[in-house]
């Protein structure tokens, strides 16, 4: 890209930049500043003079230095190589800036998104001559054993096409296909760019119907979210965001997962980084990078950087789903992303809202949550973006801005309780506070596939939770003795739920992950405890005598001993259940 003079630094605030004598530029376009040539982006421009936001550490940078403009907005790189890389807020690859300046970030350092070295297999897919536009598939490469990349005509692309290349081996920058556009020739390469900070088109936006399965009982069973679905899960500092989160990275069953550390500690992200090797993807036996890109901005990297990383992100989802795959972004987290808008906000002088969150924090957060989506694409395939955002809100206080607001444009709340985490009960959900609003979009997909139960059952689930916890506030007053067995046994069976279900250990290799089938027959097994038993109590049977049944020990450890494969031992429960309660029915009869 040819880069040219546009104007001279006048003040230095931090990562903002005042800079005048501005000519022919634009907003949000890509600048460089000073002679190392640090990255940077106009935010805002008045007469001849910008606001400049760097992304790189400004320290040196004096007034008098030169404004170099790139004639495009800040963009991401997209094409074959993006699987399996570790990328920061700019997508500059970490391991490649690595090797040019050691363990530390030199400013000004110059990497390519994509390496152009590589080369890619390319298998053509289209004919000379044919019309094409935007997202009409040119060819195949294969990115990974498990991803293979279809390289698209750029969505603002259109005409007939002259030639495409024969099957042979292509760096990302060589062309592959001339496009005549009838008032002009474009040679079309296996990368494209795009602005991270539009929205790429698609052909229509779909109901979401269909659930992201994630092995977790607390979600698929009581707070589904539905592919292309938006989810917050706030908590406070040691809750379990960042391993609930990687849990679903790893047994979701999206194609592809883009995790973004933005603004987090740097020992967390390196958790991250170290962890995310090394597990392996249970769908294929290796491993679980060939289907991830990591973005790591942490909490010392420059400030800008993790304003930019959500959306470098996103636009890197949204490319995959344009190819026809279901992609999870995991955004850990954006309390961060609205801290640093806020910083950058203050730099800038503009009024401050509520905590002195910038205004438009709102706006932001709606427009970063509206490009998930379950869509048609352009190449008439169905691609989606799930977005489950992380939100730290201080001293884990749900009424603050960021969480308040993220309220307003997701659909799917997953609010992480402390009591529950200090208990060591993971995944740490309140089934409280959290809410979902995919149950009528999806119930259709759970009656045809899994169980036309699901629906009623989670239903009852969720009325006894509600009771029990009514029956808490008596039972502090005074104690459970004074409550009647009735009552009592409401008590029993949502300890026993919580325990045997709610909870899961991610290290055991049975428990870490529950299909919907298991679930499903696991939640039968609990309320037809629940159902028979209450019976028996009414009869008169005591709430000593059913927790005397050996069936009930059965019940508690099912989730340790019944596999994935051999699901008729939890018939076999049932079946020994339905027998025990008879047999207490005959006595109390």
């Amino acid at each position: 890209m040819e880069e040219r003079v546009i104007g001279h630094v006048r003040r230095v605030n931090g990562p903002v930049i005042e800079a005048i004598g501005i000519t022919n530029a634009m907003m949000h376009e890509l600048v460089k500043v000073g002679e190392e040539k640090l990255i940077g982006e106009i935010n805002k421009l008045e007469g001849d003079s910008a606001i400049i936001q760097v992304y790189e550490d400004t320290t040196g940078i004096a007034p008098g230095k030169p404004v170099f403009g790139a004639g495009i907005p800040l963009s991401a790189e997209l094409g074959p190589g993006l699987i399996g890389t570790i990328y920061d807020g700019i997508q500059r690859p970490l391991d490649e800036i690595r090797d040019l300046s050691g363990i530390y970030i030199e400013r000004g350092v110059q990497v390519a998104s994509l390496n152009r070295d590589k080369k890619w297999k390319f298998v053509p897919a289209a004919e000379p001559g044919t019309a094409v536009s935007g997202g009409t598939i040119l060819g195949f490469v294969q990115e990974t054993e498990r991803v293979e990349h279809r390289i698209l005509v750029p969505p603002n692309e259109n005409g007939v096409l002259e030639s495409i290349a024969p099957e042979g081996s292509y760096r990302v920058d060589e062309p592959v296909a001339v496009l005549s556009t009838g008032t002009s020739v474009k040679e079309l390469t296996l990368m494209q760019r795009w602005p991270i900070r539009v929205p790429r088109p698609v052909k229509q936006r779909l109901a979401p119907t269909v659930p992201m399965i994630t092995g977790q009982r607390v979600i698929d069973t009581l707070f589904p979210v539905a592919k292309g679905g938006t989810v917050a899960m706030p908590g406070g500092f040691g809750t379990g965001k960042t391993m609930t989160q990687q849990a679903i990275a790893k047994w979701c069953d999206a194609d592809i997962i883009v995790y973004i550390g933005c603004g987090e500690r740097g020992n967390e992200m390196t958790d991250v980084l170290t962890e995310f090797p090394n597990l392996v993807d249970p769908r294929t036996g290796r491993s679980l990078m060939e289907r991830t890109i990591l973005i790591a901005n942490t909490s010392n990297m420059p400030v800008s950087a993790r304003e930019a990383s959500i959306y470098t992100g996103v636009t890197l989802a949204e490319y995959y789903r344009d190819q026809g795959y279901h992609v999870a972004v995991m955004a850990d987290s954006t309390s961060r992303w609205a801290e640093a808008l806020r910083e950058l906000s203050g730099r800038m002088e503009e009024m401050p809202a509520e905590e002195g969150f910038p205004a438009y924090l709102p706006t932001r957060v709606a427009e970063f949550y509206e490009r998930a989506g379950y869509m048609k694409t352009m190449c008439d395939k169905t691609g989606s973006v799930t977005i489950i955002g992380a939100i730290s809100p201080p001293g884990g206080d749900f009424s603050e801005p960021v969480t308040q607001h993220t309220k307003r444009f997701i659909r799917c709340f997953w609010a992480l309780d402390r009591g529950l985490a200090n208990a060591r009960h993971y995944p740490a959900i309140s089934w409280i506070d959290s809410y979902t609003e995919y149950l009528t979009d999806i119930s259709a997909w759970w009656g045809k596939n899994v169980s036309s139960e699901w629906e009623k059952d989670r239903a009852l689930i969720m009325e006894l939770l509600q009771k029990e916890v009514r029956l808490q506030q008596v039972v502090k007053l005074v104690g459970p003795d004074a409550l009647p067995d009735s009552q009592r046994f409401v008590l029993d069976v949502c300890t026993l739920f919580k325990n045997s279900f709610l909870q899961q250990n991610a290290f055991d290799k049975v428990d870490m992950f529950s299909t919907l089938e298991k679930q499903v027959k696991m939640l039968h097994v609990i309320l037809t405890y629940w159902r028979r038993g209450r019976e028996a109590i009414k009869r008169g049977a005591t709430l000593v005598k059913l927790r005397r049944m050996k069936v009930y020990q059965d019940i508690a450890k099912m989730k340790f001993t019944v596999p994935d494969a051999d699901l008729s031992a939890l018939d076999k429960i049932q079946a020994r259940l339905e027998r025990s309660m008879d047999q207490l029915e005959t006595i109390y009869a």
